[in-house]
């Protein structure tokens, strides 16, 4: 019996190890690619895009470029890897990527693509910075990377575009309209007087 809940065990850790790797598709162009198309009923394209907007505003304090008009949204940023071995958990490197956002009437779709890694390497001070000239496509790192080094980035930036997805979602589910043209704050009143 305890051998067989063992297994049970294992097989799950085994299957949620390699659950990262699969979120990540690809293209046409054979690119890594994390796409989502979401349902969005009652919601015209405009206001889409200005929610879409206000979530890229308030999400990516590292964006390098943002390009936007009415219906879609394209920004380029980045987000720290660190390294696979537990002991020595650094940062290793950085993958920028492009996230896009176009709207339609009643739903919106978007992907995030163009994964380039570039390393990390301690300065002179002891703070890792990039290394200027290495980087290198995710599709190709292959060349470059250890197998079990590519693998680690890999799930990691799955579980980054998850994320990025999860809160695009909650942050296009708000009434953020409410907000803006409701009365001021209702909360309640202390009197000092009183007591």
């Amino acid at each position: 019996m305890k051998k067989n809940i063992l297994l049970a065990v294992l097989l799950l850790g085994f299957q949620s190890a390699f659950a990262q790797k699969s979120l990540l598709g690809l293209d046409e162009n054979n690119r890594y690619i994390y796409y989502q198309v979401v349902d969005r009923p009652g919601l015209a394209a405009d206001s889409l895009g200005k929610l879409a907007l206000g979530f890229v505003t308030s999400s990516f304090a590292n964006k390098k470029e943002k390009s936007a008009n009415d219906s879609s949204i394209k920004v380029r940023a980045y987000f720290e890897t660190y390294s696979a071995l537990a002991f020595a958990k650094h940062e290793s490197g950085r993958i920028t990527f492009e996230l896009s956002i176009e709207c339609r009437n009643n739903k919106y779709r978007y992907w995030i693509t163009d994964f380039v890694f570039t390393p990390y390497e301690r300065d002179r001070y002891g703070m890792f910075v990039p290394v200027v000239g290495k980087d290198v496509a995710l599709e190709n790192a292959k060349i470059k990377l250890d197998k079990k080094e590519l693998e680690g980035y890999l799930d990691q930036t799955g579980t980054y575009c998850q994320d990025i997805g999860t809160r695009l979602k909650l942050y296009m589910q708000l009434d953020h309209h409410s907000k803006i043209k409701g009365s001021p704050d209702q909360s309640k009143k202390i009197v000092t007087k009183n007591w």
